[in-house]
């Protein structure tokens, strides 16, 4: 059976040519307007828009790339296993809000797990190779390296969360203001009259747990070192420190978690025990994630961060960043505020 004629295909699959020829225009200023070049003419280049909307016409990466020396693609890398990140919806909630926005600024999303040290060769071969505009990293551990990994191909990059080591000149990152609202959140309970107020601290290789540590600190300088105890930012781990504070401080009238996980932890504990929320024991949780703090039993006080908002907030600083919009002034850090929820558990 007969192939289609190069008549019917090239009806279906329309030129850059037949752009140009309905549009009025030359190829080469029809090039420029598709693949995102720059100094075309206003009217001229709305009428190449209009030409390849009536046209169906689909640009050619491969040729967008060579105009503009862009690859549409963007590397978000997550310092966490692959358990981590599709248990906890906080790391949904930030891809989702970096997805989001990088749609809007037509780019793809490339997501890199970096489970611990052995993956920073096979993320160093990706960057080195020049498949991606810019890179979004968040997640990031103290004692990670990480940023010295990214920062070595001279990237553009944007950090979710402020950095424990220094990722290098021009790196700007997004973060909450974990300190203040972990402090707000200690006031609270000390407002209800709570006088053995204890903590259940994230890991202190993150930099937003130590903010929280010392948040707690703000207001209680002088709390017992006993009501502090480790989680991991995971619902078993808050369960096993409320565990670990109930055995040795059962006097213990409130807890501020570090995260919602870990609250939802330490509130099926206090369950276990007989401790009743808010009447024996009040808790407070930090994120605000909606699928948690609301299907608690009771619905959980927590401090809200914006974390969608922060995700689309890195997209635009790197796409700033990348268009030359912020001139020859090194890019700024942005420490978004957050809010107390006062739910039914304190």
């Amino acid at each position: 059976m007969p192939g289609p004629s190069r008549e019917s295909a090239s009806e279906a699959r329309p030129t850059l040519e037949a752009v140009a020829a309905r549009a009025g225009v030359s190829r080469a200023t029809a090039s420029r307007v598709v693949n995102g070049g720059a100094g075309v003419r206003k009217p001229l280049a709305e009428q190449v828009r209009r030409a390849v909307e009536e046209l169906g016409y689909v640009p050619n990466h491969a040729a967008r790339t060579l105009v503009t020396r862009r690859n549409g693609a963007v590397a978000v890398i997550v310092d966490e296993p692959e358990s981590r990140l599709f248990s906890d919806p906080f790391f949904s909630r930030q891809i989702r809000g970096i997805s989001r926005e990088l749609t809007l600024h037509d780019s793809q999303l490339v997501l890199l797990l970096v489970e611990g040290r052995g993956d920073f060769d096979r993320v160093a071969r990706y960057l080195a190779g020049g498949h991606v505009d810019g890179v979004l990293a968040f997640s990031l551990h103290t004692d990670g390296g990480l940023p010295a990994v990214i920062h070595r191909f001279r990237v553009p990059t944007v950090y979710g969360g402020r950095p424990g080591e220094d990722p290098g000149p021009g790196a700007p990152y997004v973060d909450c203001d974990n300190r203040g609202g972990a402090a707000a959140a200690v006031r609270h309970l000390v407002s209800l009259g709570r006088r053995r107020i204890a903590h259940i601290a994230g890991p202190r290789d993150q930099t937003s747990a130590l903010d929280r540590i010392d948040g707690y600190r703000d207001v209680l300088p002088d709390a017992d070192p006993a009501l502090v105890a480790d989680g991991d930012f995971t619902a078993e781990g808050g369960a096993r420190a409320m565990a670990e504070l109930l055995g040795r401080t059962p006097d213990l009238d409130a807890v501020f978690a570090a995260n919602d996980l870990m609250a939802s932890g330490a509130l099926r504990v206090l369950r276990e025990r007989g401790r009743v929320v808010p009447e024996e024991v009040a808790l407070v949780g930090f994120d605000d994630m909606g699928s948690i703090a609301e299907a608690t039993d009771p619905p959980l006080t927590t401090v809200r961060q914006d974390v969608e908002g922060m995700g689309r907030l890195m997209v635009r600083m790197l796409m700033e960043r990348l268009s030359g919009d912020g001139g020859d002034e090194a890019p700024r850090s942005v420490v978004t505020p957050t809010e107390l929820v006062r739910r039914a558990s304190a």
